[in-house]
């Protein structure tokens, strides 16, 4: 079997429904993309499975979704104004600006967007012989600039001065959570420690988005951030970092393709941070999942340039302090793109190649499919529709597929995930096999006789136990 590449996930994502490209019929956007009828689907599944792992299966978690419009001083007090930035150099020939750090990585040499700017601009010195532009080729470049990644808005100030007094749309997404800590603690039986999970949009001024859905302008974000004690974070820390990689074992991701990574250059805000990382096609391991050591920096900011006290009071000991933060956070493309790539799987049924997605069961974007044998004939078809109609009431995501031979239906199946195919066919209107279907896995490629009765039940136990 080949190994796969990033331009076979891609391919499958288009043919079949997953992702497009913003805005196709324009040309398209750079860093820019939609999920489809199917994307969508997997990746409401995988923030459902998020959420029930952190919000429903907890009884120290709180779930919240903030508003992406926030008074622009939020972004002074977390210093994104001033301190998040990428490194980049532009070509003299034609204007391109290159992400340098990642160039630098290009040609084998070991660099970090975290670095200082003149870190970055004595490598880059060093190596500007071996690099180039990627659209002129020139190789005449100008000096090494941090560039801010924040995106301005007027936010319906037609002055025409963004500048004067600009609003930003969120460079991160948790910023909403450090700014409800009070309300929750306020408004819910919260007690220190505990946590805030949130699914919410961040946008960034990316200088080379790339690498399909990995690296994009427009992101989806889960975040939880969890709040300890001054000081009491440590041991919590390494459960927090090791019950992250667990989980995603525990969804499905083979363990060879997960690995944790320290970084060796923190950004302002973090004493200690890890990643998860996976093993994506064509890229290598790369981060999936941050988990972060913020000490008390963020509610500390917030207190001072807001004005208002978000210290915590303990109810027991009346000792107050500003609680120190643990955090993990990880981009839906990314997580999307891990778990579509550890599914996508070739391999030969009766000496035909398979392209199959063995997702989760209860991830999958179909749990079923239903057929008629032979859609020329009222009777299946008249059956196969009744079939299909009890279990959409049951599974929501069932599809109907009458097109081509059943062969063709099971591969096209195969090819989007779908665990199990429900085929009505002349041996459930008669004889002694009357009142079942045939239902085949998608692993296996094994076929039952089940009764219509016991359908759903056996269906059920089957995503149950994926769940489990």
């Amino acid at each position: 079997m080949s190994e796969v590449k990033l331009e076979d996930i891609v391919s499958l994502c288009k043919r079949r429904g997953f992702i497009y490209q913003g805005s196709e019929i324009y040309g398209g956007m750079a860093g820019m993309y939609d999920y489809g009828p199917l994307g969508v689907e997997l990746l409401n599944n995988l923030k459902r499975a998020w959420w029930k792992e952190h919000v429903y299966d907890r009884d120290d978690f709180y779930g919240l979704d903030s508003a992406i419009f926030k008074e622009p001083k939020v972004w002074d007090a977390s210093g994104h104004t001033s301190g998040f930035a990428d490194p980049l150099a532009e070509c003299k020939k034609c204007n391109t600006r290159i992400r340098v750090d990642k160039e630098l990585e290009n040609i084998g040499v070991r660099a970090d967007e975290k670095m200082s700017e003149q870190q970055l601009q004595k490598l880059f010195d060093e190596n500007r012989d071996k690099l180039k532009c990627p659209k002129c080729g020139a190789k005449d470049f100008g000096p090494v600039r941090m560039f801010n990644l924040l995106v301005k808005t007027n936010m319906g100030d037609f002055s025409g001065d963004i500048e004067a007094a600009p609003v930003y749309l969120p460079g991160e997404a948790c910023q909403g959570i450090y700014l409800n800590f009070k309300n929750v603690v306020d408004t819910t039986p919260a007690k220190i420690p505990f946590g805030i999970a949130q699914i919410g949009k961040a946008f960034r001024n990316e200088i080379s988005p790339r690498n399909f859905i990995f690296r994009t302008r427009e992101m989806e974000q889960a975040d939880t951030q969890y709040f300890v004690p001054p000081h009491q974070n440590k041991e919590r820390y390494e459960k927090i970092k090791q019950d992250r990689l667990d989980w995603y074992a525990k969804m499905g991701i083979r363990q060879e393709n997960l690995r944790l990574k320290q970084h060796e250059n923190l950004v302002f805000y973090a004493a200690d941070a890890w990643d998860i990382e996976y093993n994506y096609p064509s890229l290598g391991f790369d981060e999936l999942e941050g988990v972060h050591d913020r000490t008390d920096y963020d509610l500390t900011q917030h207190s001072k340039f807001s004005g208002t006290d978000l210290s915590y009071t303990d109810p027991t000991s009346g000792e107050k302090y500003i609680p120190w933060i643990l955090e993990t956070s990880v981009g839906m493309g990314r997580m999307f793109l891990a778990f579509i790539s550890d599914a996508y799987t070739e391999d030969e049924i009766g000496g035909e190649k398979r392209v199959v997605l063995k997702l989760p069961k209860h991830l999958a974007p179909v749990k079923v499919s239903v057929s008629p044998l032979l859609k020329n004939k009222p009777e299946l078809v008249e059956k196969a529709r009744e079939v299909y109609t009890m279990l959409k009431k049951e599974f929501g995501t069932v599809m109907w597929d009458d097109n081509g031979n059943i062969g063709k239906r099971y591969r096209r199946q195969d090819e989007i995930g779908t665990p199990y195919c429900v085929v009505i066919d002349f041996e459930t209107l008669e004889g002694d096999t009357k009142g079942t279907v045939t239902v085949r896995d998608r692993d296996t490629t094994e076929q039952k006789r089940v009764k219509i009765t016991e359908l759903i039940s056996r269906l059920s136990g089957e995503f149950a136990l994926s769940q489990d």
